[in-house]
């Protein structure tokens, strides 16, 4: 047999963890590497947080699965307190990114069928370079061909506007328009924000013509900008919102949040999961909003993210054949190269044991765990340092 025990859909590197601590992952021989991937934006809290790992203790031991169809103190206590802290009057919980945007794109498609919507209101516009998931929605959603490829056709009910581009956005709308699905600051895309402009302005769009504003906060959301969510950096809010990664901690975790007009459309059987809002993930979700949603905390991470950049900037002058500029908000930095970023985030990985992520746009994601310190900043610059002084390009 030729083929790979686990599937062989990623093609994994050979730095093999087997246990974290705090800010670090240690490798099965030992070797410990400086986590500033964080699981992608997941591990907010590092790797070995008490409350996170107490929490999950404490549920595992008690009640870890039973059916949606019973109710679920768990799950209305992290709905509550999701809701209290944001724009929703409503939660669906996933357990996964894009489960939660194929439950936002349902919604703002059943807002249209409602008993007084528009039927022909079915399309969404998305947006240039944008990662929303690999499921077939999800990719559909997407205009990038490498998700594409083996799976054709794609699904109908998707245009694409380049991001950043209210003009363009505006010039797509037609009869057959159901909202917007867009991420407010890119990730896979490069750490690339949206313009106040942008933002601000598909907002009033959305207003003018009766359309759904979906935020896809993955990645950018739950503290990572310095804001519990991206969205509050633009003063606007959005009607439907996607949200994964960090909610959990760690723990497969993910939710949908509507507002109650937006969510007009999902009644009884209009959508399900079997595992969604379990127990054990509620648990995990409560401990992380313990730790992360409050004006300390999120201070801290602005405080940071404002240190981090500075450094950045500066490292960078004395680079500039590698670096061009430094973009992001918060812990959500990324490092735009004149060359391949994808070849020097291995680099940095093999020879310097740093852990980043490689983005597109040539970009190298810096992501470190919220709970990161200065001991932790100063590690991971001096690591940049060496892995910048020994790299060459050309290989």
């Amino acid at each position: 047999m030729s083929i790979t025990p686990l599937m062989p859909v990623y093609p994994r590197c050979g730095v093999r963890p087997v246990k974290g601590e705090h800010c670090h992952l240690i490798d099965e021989d030992g070797t410990r590497y400086l986590d500033f991937a964080s699981g992608i934006a997941v591990n907010l809290l590092g790797h070995s947080h008490s409350g996170l790992i107490g929490a999950i203790q404490k549920q595992a031991e008690t009640l870890m699965h039973v059916s949606n169809l019973y109710g679920s103190p768990q799950g209305e206590e992290l709905a509550r307190r999701l809701v209290d802290k944001t724009f929703a009057d409503t939660v669906f919980f996933t357990n996964s990114g894009a489960e939660a945007v194929e439950a936002a794109i349902k919604t703002a498609r059943a807002y249209h069928q409602h008993d007084d919507g528009d039927s022909n209101r079915t399309e969404l516009i998305t947006f240039t370079n944008a990662f929303h998931g690999r499921t077939m929605a999800t990719i559909s959603a997407s205009n990038q061909e490498k998700m594409h490829k083996g799976f054709m056709p794609l699904l109908a009910g998707f245009q694409y506007a380049e991001f950043d581009d209210l003009d363009h956005a505006r010039s797509l709308m037609n009869d057959r328009t159901a909202g917007f699905l867009v991420e407010p600051i890119q990730g896979e895309g490069g750490i690339r924000p949206g313009s106040d402009e942008f933002i601000r302005g598909l907002r009033q769009l959305a207003d003018d013509n009766d359309l759904m504003l979906i935020f896809d906060e993955v990645q950018c959301g739950v503290a990572r900008t310095g804001k519990l969510y991206a969205y509050e950096h633009y003063g606007i809010e959005p009607d439907i919102m996607a949200t994964a990664k960090g909610i959990g901690g760690g723990f497969p975790l993910g939710a949908c949040l509507a507002t109650e007009k937006a969510a007009r459309g999902m009644g009884f059987g209009t959508h399900g999961s079997t595992y969604g809002g379990n127990p054990l993930a509620m648990a995990a979700g409560m401990a992380v909003m313990d730790a992360v949603a409050n004006d300390d905390f999120l201070a801290e991470v602005t405080e940071k993210g404002e240190r981090l950049r500075t450094r950045l900037e500066q490292f960078i002058g004395n680079y500039p054949e590698l670096f061009e500029l430094v973009r992001g908000k918060g812990l959500m930095l990324g490092l735009r190269m004149k060359v391949e970023s994808r070849p020097f985030f291995v680099h940095l990985r093999d020879n310097h044991h740093l852990l980043t992520v490689a983005a597109g746009d040539n970009t190298l994601r810096v992501l470190p765990p919220l709970v990161a310190g200065d001991a932790e900043f100063d590690e991971f610059f001096d690591k940049l340092s060496a892995g910048a002084a020994s790299y060459d390009p050309a290989g």
